[in-house]
């Protein structure tokens, strides 16, 4: 496909939404998407997240993090709603807009499935790595920036702003396993994850993040580095 889709990842409160908010503003004002466009190679930058990216995929959301019902979710279910949540958007979405040759910023992906449902609820992996592939029909992230951040600083991050969500409930042990996840998919993808130190201010992670951009977008659309 022409477009790109670059996925952000980490645990709770690690920066993803601020960190995506900030690539997307740089790459507008710079003038990269500009360039980019006006030589035909993106058509648009797209930022969409997981679960969520659709308006059937809101619904999916709403009942994973913020349920009405105090039935408990089983694990197995959580996994399958992930999974019909990213059917839909990749589908209905991912797809069809980078078939158009969107640049896509995307707030998790599957990686984050292997390390929460995999490692933090102790599902089987295999399943989960087939769940992934039928969900996905093959489509992988072009770039995965995996912000690492401990999982308790993370998680005190996130409580501070407020109701948590579902996921933010569960036991820092959870957590900690997720972040774990991270880590080993990071160590066994190192040709698609780049690891950014997320335990740094806002400026110094995305100066960051900046480089890791720019070289793939001069990589992948042959632009003059600046």
């Amino acid at each position: 496909m022409p477009g790109r889709l670059i996925v952000f990842e980490g645990v709770e409160g690690c920066g993803k939404t601020t960190q995506i908010a900030r690539s997307q503003t740089w790459l507008q004002e710079s003038g990269l998407l500009t360039a980019l466009q006006n030589q035909g190679e993106v058509s648009r930058l797209i930022v969409t997240r997981e679960p969520g990216g659709t308006e059937l995929c809101q619904e999916i959301r709403q009942l994973l993090l913020h349920p009405t019902s105090q039935e408990a979710m089983q694990d197995r279910t959580e996994l399958l709603l992930y999974a019909a949540d990213r059917a839909q958007h990749v589908a209905g979405f991912l797809k069809p807009q980078l078939a158009q040759g969107a640049l896509i910023l995307c707030d998790r992906f599957t990686d984050s499935t292997v390390a929460y449902q995999g490692y933090g609820r102790g599902l089987d992996r295999g399943l989960i790595g087939q769940l992934n592939q039928i969900a996905t029909d093959g489509l992988t992230s072009d770039l995965t920036l995996w912000l690492d951040l401990e999982a308790a600083v993370g998680l005190a991050r996130a409580q501070s702003r407020g109701m948590s969500d579902r996921i933010e409930q569960a036991a820092l042990s959870f957590h900690q396993r997720v972040q774990q996840g991270f880590t080993e998919l990071a160590q066994d993808h190192p040709q698609r994850i780049v690891q950014i130190n997320g335990d740094r201010s806002e400026t110094e992670v995305f100066s960051d993040i900046q480089r890791v951009l720019e070289k793939h977008l001069q990589q992948w659309y042959k632009i003059p580095a600046s």
